[in-house]
């Protein structure tokens, strides 16, 4: 059977992320996604299957997107830091109330016991922290960090702290998520900046 045409898959997974924070795991559904984008519910059981393949769909494009956003945030700024916290900002616009960062997070924990969905989570995480250790090597390269800075290892630091200061967030409810988001990846790099000086995240 032919796919219907009109509406591309990648606005319908758009949409779909935009409905998971709006209404959780449990308010996901293929009607949901399918009034979002002006569809009729058979459209996306033709497309994606059921529920699930939507889901895993909505995984695979978010792994696509997350090396794409890397590039994106690395061509806007000369500064590499400053990419880096660009690229922090940007992979949580869909998370800006602690509404959604909670739908949000429902899902992982969905991710983690599904294994074709754990695969995928795990794919996009390893994806995001090359992005990150790429940006730190290349900062470390031009002088904006030490040159002893072991990029690898505080990629994983800052990817810890990023994703504990989201949930710290969440909870406490003080300021912004980008706020607190470039707060503790400020405290994560400034000891390994080479002088004290302006923090190069000032330029983003």
């Amino acid at each position: 059977m032919g796919r219907p045409r009109g509406v591309e898959d990648e606005v319908i997974l758009r949409a779909a992320a935009q409905v998971m924070g709006r209404v959780g795991p449990m308010g996901l559904t293929l009607a949901a996604v399918a009034r979002e984008v002006g569809l009729v519910p058979g459209t996306l059981v033709q497309r994606f299957g059921s529920k699930h393949g939507l889901l895993l769909a909505l995984a695979d494009q978010s792994e696509k997107d997350a090396s794409l956003m890397t590039g994106r945030a690395r061509q806007a700024h000369a500064s590499a830091l400053a990419a880096l916290a660009a690229l922090t900002v940007e992979s949580v616009a869909a998370m800006a109330t602690p509404e959604s960062f909670a739908h949000h997070l429902a899902f992982l924990c969905t991710d983690l016991v599904d294994p074709q969905l754990y695969e995928r989570a795990l794919a996009i995480h390893l994806t995001q922290r090359r992005g990150i250790e790429e940006l730190l090597a290349e900062a470390a390269d031009a002088g904006e960090l030490r040159a002893d800075t072991d990029a690898a290892a505080l990629a994983r630091t800052v990817q810890a702290a990023l994703a504990g200061a989201g949930l710290t967030w969440a909870l406490e409810r003080e300021g912004t998520l980008e706020q607190r988001l470039r707060q503790e990846l400020d405290t994560a790099l400034s000891p390994h900046l080479p002088t004290r000086r302006s923090h190069p995240l000032e330029e983003s």
